[in-house]
């Protein structure tokens, strides 16, 4: 079953196993679901400890090796996966299938065997007319995740707008005509920008509203999602 949009929160505290914890997006994000009330164990690489925020237990391992893991994942009920390439760019086509998509797979499998009963994904918009490898890394993972059986909320933002990441905000002015013009509205608006604000409220309101089934969340949706 497949469900579009976030549902309304109904909050109670999680237990989150968080992969990715440490990037700009991870840093937000835990920081958000620890003022929330939720457990966090997040994966970080040996010597990288400094860099998650105080408010998450660590969990030393590699995110491309899951045996390395996944006895650590129990008893957390959510998965979290932000795994991906610092600043993606067709130059890296390599490495969004040997990081991107090996550690989406290696948390999917992982995550099942613990039973975990949500996992949430941050994907990218598809289908785009550009970035065709890195939206491919990200499609073939949500497959990979889809036959898992477990439940799982994709969130497909384009870009996400923040600290060191603004350049896109240029691109505005185009993204304004185009929502305007019948024929590029619904691209336009799957591939709005949104910001790291917007994103890590929909983060939030993915894990404190559990997916029944596979839910799919788009630029819209994550654009309207608020604390």
């Amino acid at each position: 079953m497949e469900e579009p949009g976030l549902l309304v929160s109904e909050p109670r505290p999680h237990r989150i196993f968080v992969a990715g914890g440490t990037g700009y997006i991870g840093r937000a994000a835990i920081d958000t679901l620890c003022t929330h009330g939720h457990s966090i164990h997040a994966l970080v690489r040996p010597g990288s400890e400094r860099k998650l925020s105080s408010g998450a237990t660590a969990v030393i391992g590699n995110a491309l090796a899951k045996d390395t893991f996944a006895g650590s994942i129990a008893p957390c009920d959510t998965f979290l996966q932000l795994v991906g390439v610092a600043h993606p760019s067709p130059s890296k086509a390599r490495e969004f299938r040997e990081i991107d998509l090996a550690s989406a797979k290696a948390s999917g499998a992982a995550a099942a065997e613990a039973g975990i009963t949500h996992f949430v994904y941050l994907s990218v918009a598809q289908p785009a007319p550009a970035m065709k490898a890195y939206v491919a890394a990200r499609a073939e993972a949500e497959a990979f995740l889809r036959a898992t059986g477990m439940n799982a909320t994709f969130l497909r933002p384009w870009y996400v707008l923040g600290p060191g990441h603004r350049w896109p905000a240029l691109l505005w002015p185009g993204y304004w005509l185009a929502e305007r013009l019948p024929a590029t509205r619904e691209t336009a608006r799957r591939l709005g920008l949104v910001t790291l604000r917007q994103m890590v409220a929909a983060i939030v309101r993915a894990v404190e509203s559990p997916a029944v089934g596979i839910r799919v969340v788009e630029a819209p949706e994550i654009k309207r999602a608020r604390l």
